[in-house]
């Protein structure tokens, strides 16, 4: 499942591939950007911010979000695909290598100078630039009644937590899911060992969040049933959402619903790239408004994390 981890993996494989090279040709495999050609210009740098993808060609950034499915491969020419090619939304290609984005939650091309507005809404990045832990701080002590299970998936707060990372840092704080944030007993805590678990494992092919690493990767994840790696009671599996948002902002659709907060291409030929400036929109990106979370899967250990409320 991309996790922040993930996509920092993926930013730094096409950044490598893809980075102070011309691109020989592009395929943006969505009908919004189907007569985007961005042969001849030059990739100057990927970078991800939280679980969102940058890829920066000329004056333009490519943006994308792995969801749940997604992923980038970076191949040497001729190499065959290891996902069907009908998955594939986005091919691009220089001399060396090709990199092809399969199941993208979604993707879009935006003017770079506008990335502000399409990611500046998320919170501080372990794993960038971005990170404050008392900006982070803030953010917690701004929803306190919000169950933290809810809060650790909000891209708003920290960006790049998933529903693996969230499991696990209850379980190592001791935290019920429905503890409220406010109710956390050590906030610093928890901020601090979400930077520790993302970097520990920024460089690993196999994520590992047991310390020392077991046979077990994780301590509570994925686990239903089986005995707590720590007390030896059962872990248990449960599902805490909030209502979903109303239909029309799928995140499956391999592209963004058509509004203002897509960048529509003017004149694509090289050496004149032109995109209508976007407007003060975030992309529809649902985790990042902490809204499609209903149903996530929850494990914890009730001896080792008890429920406030009893």
């Amino acid at each position: 499942m991309p996790e922040g981890d993930s996509v920092y993996r993926a930013a730094r494989r096409l950044d490598a591939a893809l980075s102070n090279r011309p691109l020989q040709s592009s395929d943006f495999r969505v009908p919004t950007f189907a007569t985007l050609n961005l042969a001849s210009h030059t990739v100057s740098s990927v970078i991800s911010r939280g679980k969102h993808l940058l890829i920066r060609v000329s004056d333009v950034s490519i943006h994308s979000h792995l969801s749940m499915d997604g992923h980038w491969d970076v191949y040497a020419p001729g190499e065959r695909w290891r996902a069907p090619a009908f998955k594939a939304r986005c091919v691009l290609k220089n001399a060396d290598f090709q990199a092809v984005g399969f199941d993208l939650g979604f993707l879009r091309v935006i003017r770079t100078a506008d990335e502000p507005e399409a990611v500046g809404h998320l919170g501080p990045d372990p794993l960038g630039a971005s990170w404050d832990p008392e900006e982070v701080h803030r953010r917690l002590a701004a929803m306190p009644e919000r169950p933290i299970a809810l809060t650790l998936l909000d891209q708003r707060v920290i960006a790049g937590l998933g529903n693996i990372y969230r499991s696990e840092l209850m379980f190592l704080l001791g935290l019920h899911p429905r503890t409220p944030t406010g109710q956390v007993p050590d906030a610093d805590h928890l901020i601090d060992l979400s930077y520790q678990l993302l970097h520990a494992n920024k460089d690993r092919s196999r994520r590992v969040t047991t310390t020392p690493p077991m046979r077990d990767q994780y301590w509570v994840y994925g686990r239903a049933g089986r005995p707590c790696l720590r007390c030896g009671g059962p872990v248990e599996h449960r599902k805490l959402g909030q209502p979903r948002p109303p239909a029309g902002l799928g995140r499956r659709s391999g592209v963004l619903p058509a509004g203002p907060a897509q960048a529509m291409v003017h004149d694509a030929e090289p050496g004149n790239l032109q995109l209508k400036p976007s407007t003060a929109q975030t992309a529809p990106d649902l985790h990042d408004r902490g809204m499609d979370i209903n149903e996530r899967d929850i494990y914890f250990c009730p001896s080792c994390q008890p429920d406030p409320r009893v």
